[in-house]
This record gives structure tokens, C-alpha cells and sequence, in this order.
């Protein structure tokens, strides 16, 4: 039965595939000879092209951010509570752009794709990519497109960071950066977890040293452990007990070492519908991106120092019960742009949701967000 679109939705949208024949250099010293990036846009450019936003994705996203693909679609896109008419952000103000960083599994150049030096899949052989890449492969498509300078990079943890990073990288290319939910750089923590994530995909049987694709198979098992354990560091403590508490499935102990409680079901049945869908290798790639971010680095440690670079205005937003993420972190970035004498609003809003909650419609991270976005229309051309 075909859906009934809301007033306030994109609608009906169709990915676009940008193709690259220029080289692309990397962090790491590779090179893409060749790539294609996919990406949406929602909403209409301006004559002056002075409208436009950069949608930056998570670990797990990917281009469709708003919108249906197709009237029977069941699940619009990631963000579409925050993208559409009246909405956050206003797509009847502005033109938004939202795209599959590559390395991804979702139409942009990665492991997935022909490698044309060799005819076959790139798998593990895809070079690893860091922020700064995307980043640079991202701007190659605002020129394709004609934009000039983004009215605003926005992005939530993995892609708030690389928010922050255009504001480094191109700082005249932009008016205004969220940095939602994101740290300057992952603590060992985070980067521990990673690694638990990626440990369970390589050891699987069906891993194959990433060449699974040849043996007509994939780390089924891996990439749902690995899904599994990232997703409960995405939630809080006190969403888990409010959904789940300590439910039974039937009502009765089983003592056996099937899933007994409600959450053990969820749990693996989000796992197991992510790795229906989600590649191994990107999992990998994505999470040593996340692993490698660390801005600071070039300038000996100091934030505030790599920061002194930017020009444009910041929104930085943390949640109170995201403790991937925690508040302190959004704060490290704050307090270092206070010292680079940068123009910065911050915020920490309460939620129950844990990391999750960046993708929420909750309404003082909307009004907040619509906020920040009206004010740098106001404030004529940068």
C-alpha cells in the first residue's frame, strides 16, 4: 500500500551520482585514481547560491538523510525529523546536500567497488580514509555544484567532526558550523570499543581477510556482534531500563541461552538487520576514521591553536545522558574556541535518548538548530 507523505516531508527524492576523474590524495599517502560520490539535495539553490548545507553523516548513515525513496518506502531518511518544510532545517529556505562519504557501502566509491586497476572488488584493499579526505572530496562536489561557500556544515558525532574539520580546512568556505554530540578526538575508550567492534568482524570464519566477497559470503555473525556492542554505547542507561527494564520475552525464565529478555531480542535483532545491509569492510574503514581524527595533532596538541583558522560562526551542542560522546567533550571544543576568539553558541540539552538523541526531534535541539541557521541568513553575506 503506498504511504501518505506529510505536509512537512521532502517527498519522493532520487539519489545523484557525482563521477571524478581527477585524483584524490589521501592522509595516509594513497591515492583514488577515480571516484563517484552519491548524494541527495532537497529544497531549491538561490540565485546567489547563498542557501546551501552541508549534511555530514555518522558511522552508519549514508546520503538519504530526508525524504522517501520510493512510495512504498516504510522508513524515510535518517534525519528527516530535523529536514523538510517548517522543519529545523527549512528546505523551504534552503538547498540541502547530504552525501555517502566514500569509503561507504551505499553507491560512493569503497570496498564494495571495482577497483579499475584490477577489474574486482576493492575489499580490504580500499586505502583507509581519515576525515580530512572526506572533507576534500566533499568540497570537490560543492565546485561541481557551483556553491561557493556553504551557508552551514552541519553534522552530528562522526559527522560533527567533520563540521569541525571544514571549518579548519576551508575556512572561507563557510558561514557557519554545528558540531552536534562530537568530540575534538576520540578518548582510548572510544577508540577500545572500536577495536572490540572490529575484532569480532575480522575474527569471524566468513571474514576471509576482507576478501569475502570471492567466497560468496560475509561476516554475518562479526558485523552483528560489532552492531550489537555500538549500539548500546549509543544509548543511555535510562532509556535502556524505560524501554526495556528487565522484560521477559514469554513471561518465564527459559535457563537455556536463548534470548530471555526483551533487550537480548532487540539487541540482536538490530544486529542482525544491520549486517543485512551494512558492509564489513566500511565498518572497519568508518571506525578508523573515527579512531584517527585528531585535528590538534598538526599544532602540537593545541585546539585552540588549529582553531585560530576559522572564520565562520559555531554551534556546538551536546545531550546530558550521551555518555559516547559526553557533554565535557563538546565542551573541550568550546572552551578552545573561546581561546581562539571564535563566535560560538553551546548548548547542552537534556535527553534521555544517550548518543542516539542527535537524530531526534527534540524541540529545544530543533529550535535551537533552526535558530543558529536563521541567524547566519540575518546576518547578510559573510
Amino acid at each position: 500500500m503506498p504511504i501518505e507523505i506529510p505536509a512537512d516531508n521532502v517527498g519522493l527524492v532520487s539519489p545523484q551520482i557525482a563521477q571524478f576523474d581527477e585524483a584524490l590524495p589521501l592522509r595516509s599517502g594513497r591515492s583514488l585514481a577515480e571516484y563517484q560520490l552519491v548524494y541527495e539535495t532537497y529544497g531549491t539553490l538561490n540565485a546567489g547560491r547563498s542557501n546551501a548545507i552541508l549534511i555530514c553523516h555518522a558511522l552508519s548513515g549514508n546520503h538519504h538523510a530526508a525524504g522517501y525513496l520510493s512510495m512504498e518506502d516504510r522508513k524515510p531518511g535518517w534525519w528527516d525529523a530535523c529536514i523538510g518544510p517548517g522543519k529545523a532545517i527549512d528546505t523551504n529556505k534552503y538547498f540541502v546536500v547530504s552525501i555517502n562519504n566514500l569509503g561507504g557501502c551505499h553507491g560512493s566509491t569503497g570496498p564494495t567497488s571495482l577497483d579499475p586497476a584490477t577489474g574486482r572488488r576493492y575489499g580490504p584493499d580500499f586505502p583507509i580514509m581519515a576525515v580530512r579526505d572526506w572533507v576534500k572530496s566533499q568540497a570537490r562536489l560543492a565546485d561541481r555544484l557551483g556553491i561557493e561557500q556553504w551557508l552551514a556544515v552541519v553534522g552530528g558525532s562522526l559527522g560533527g567532526m567533520q563540521a569541525l574539520r571544514w571549518s579548519i580546512d576551508y575556512p572561507e568556505r563557510l558561514r557557519g558550523c554545528a558540531v552536534i554530540a562530537a568530540a575534538p578526538k576520540l578518548s582510548a575508550q572510544n577508540i577500545a570499543f572500536n577495536e572490540v567492534a572490529r575484532q569480532a568482524i575480522v575474527s569471524d570464519p566468513d571474514f576471509h581477510e576482507g576478501h569475502y566477497y570471492e567466497h560468496n559470503t560475509k561476516p554475518r555473525r562479526g558485523l552483528m556482534l560489532a552492531r550489537m556492542l555500538g549500539h548500546i554505547t549509543y544509548l543511555s542507561d535510562g532509556s535502556m531500563r524505560e524501554k526495556f527494564g528487565r522484560d521477559l520475552r514469554t513471561g518465564k525464565l527459559n535457563f537455556n541461552f536463548d534470548a530471555d529478555f526483551e533487550v537480548e531480542s532487540y539487541l540482536r535483532y538490530q544486529g542482525e538487520n544491520f549486517s543485512d545491509h551494512f558492509d564489513a569492510n566500511t565498518y572497519l574503514l568508518m571506525t578508523k576514521a573515527l579512531d584517527y581524527f585528531d585535528p590538534a595533532r598538526d599544532f602540537d596538541g593545541d585546539l585552540a591553536a588549529c582553531l585560530a583558522q576559522a572564520r565562520c560562526r559555531f554551534l556546538v551542542s551536546s545531550f546530558s545522558t550521551d555518555w559516547r560522546f559526553a557533554p565535557e567533550r563538546s565542551e573541550e571544543i568550546v572552551k578552545a574556541l573561546m581561546r581562539a576568539r571564535k563566535a560560538v553558541s553551546y548548548l547542552e540539552i537534556d535527553a534521555p535518548q544517550g548518543h542516539d538523541a542527535f537524530l531526534f526531534p527534540i524541540d529545544e535541539y530543533v529550535r535551537l538548530i533552526g535558530g543558529f541557521l536563521a541567524s547566519l541568513t540575518a546576518g547578510g553575506k559573510h
